[in-house]
């Protein structure tokens, strides 16, 4: 199962779209969490763009719905764990997403530089996607 990060719905929803999803993992084995929807969401200008994102991403399993405070826990964690080893994360989110994913034993996919180099310092399992391959290449 993978958690698919808000980088990757990025590309999903550009227009044209910059990624077929389906063509790098199956519907069947995506999840998702309330800090990648909210990211998500907060990107759209378009009324009905957004209404099209939202029922696409909620219809898709929420992991840790709620949010427990356990998860900002380890989310402060994670990132201190990253300071300590000298690895600069740009986003705190990040770190609540790989909280979610570990906590779920998921792999994070991912356009993001940030949970390449959190893998590095937690036990984070991460697919990462280079932004702009061609579909064919993904397989």
């Amino acid at each position: 199962m993978f958690l698919v990060d808000t980088s990757i719905w990025i590309e999903v929803f550009r227009r044209p779209p910059g990624l077929d999803l389906e063509a790098v993992v199956p519907f069947e084995d995506i999840a998702t969490c309330l800090p990648v929807i909210q990211e998500v969401l907060q990107g759209f200008r378009d009324e009905k763009a957004l209404q099209i994102a939202r029922e696409s991403l909620f219809s898709l399993p929420v992991i840790e719905s709620p949010l427990r405070s356990e998860r900002f826990i380890e989310a402060a964690q994670i990132y201190r764990a990253a300071r300590v080893q000298g690895v600069t994360v740009r986003s705190s989110v990040d770190c609540l997403i790989a909280a979610c994913a570990l906590q779920n034993g998921l792999t994070v996919l991912h356009c993001d530089r940030d949970f390449s180099n959190l893998a590095r310092v937690v036990p984070l399992k991460v697919r990462e996607i280079p932004r702009g391959s061609p579909p064919e290449a993904l397989s």
